[in-house]
């Protein structure tokens, strides 16, 4: 089933709307979609380098706008049955402290999400459910997606063709190694 999908996802980069089409799989992705934009963008930047730009701006803007949805699906599913659910198991209060240690992490498990393979769509709706404070998710979705998709787009800008199945196979390796590094970086700045 996944393959079929990951098909058709890759005949829409042809579509004379290739860029609305982007538009809703970058949104729906955030959310709910198991496919993610950068199957449509490698095919529409290598088509059209001069729009890579273009391209990677139209999946960030929708990508942060279905984050959006994801929050608030998280944030009204979670008030409307599992919070009462939880009291009446007594379990209110390891919520609420599950909910403090996440949102103290909170920047950091957005921007992971937003620019590795771990999906985007878990961390908005946690994001909601645990009312992370949306000033903070927007300000990192945006910024993890913006690395993430314009990565991607100088990476194919620059170097072409020869560059997809590097990005295919192993952009979420490298982001990861990124993130890795950049935390490391902070907890030697400030335990040190």
């Amino acid at each position: 089933m996944l393959h079929r999908l990951y098909d058709r996802t890759m005949r829409l980069a042809d579509h004379p709307q290739a860029l609305w089409w982007l538009a809703l799989v970058a949104f729906v992705e955030s959310s709910v979609f198991p496919i993610p934009p950068d199957v449509l963008m490698i095919p529409m930047i290598l088509a059209r380098p001069s729009r890579a730009w273009l391209i990677a701006a139209v999946a960030l803007g929708a990508s942060v706008l279905g984050g959006l949805l994801g929050y608030g699906i998280g944030a009204l599913a979670f008030e409307g049955i599992g919070q009462p659910i939880l009291a009446t198991m007594g379990k209110a209060d390891a919520m609420a402290e599950f909910n403090t240690r996440f949102n103290d992490f909170g920047f950091w498990a957005v921007l992971m999400a937003g620019v590795t393979p771990f999906p985007y769509k878990v961390i908005t709706i946690m994001s909601g459910w645990t009312s992370m404070p949306l000033a903070t998710f927007i300000t990192t979705s945006v910024l993890a997606r913006a690395l993430r998709f314009f990565a991607v787009a100088a990476l194919l800008r620059v170097f072409g063709a020869p560059v997809r199945g590097f990005i295919e196979r192993r952009l979420g390796l490298v982001f990861s190694a990124f993130v890795a590094l950049l935390i490391g970086g902070f907890v030697v700045v400030r335990y040190l």
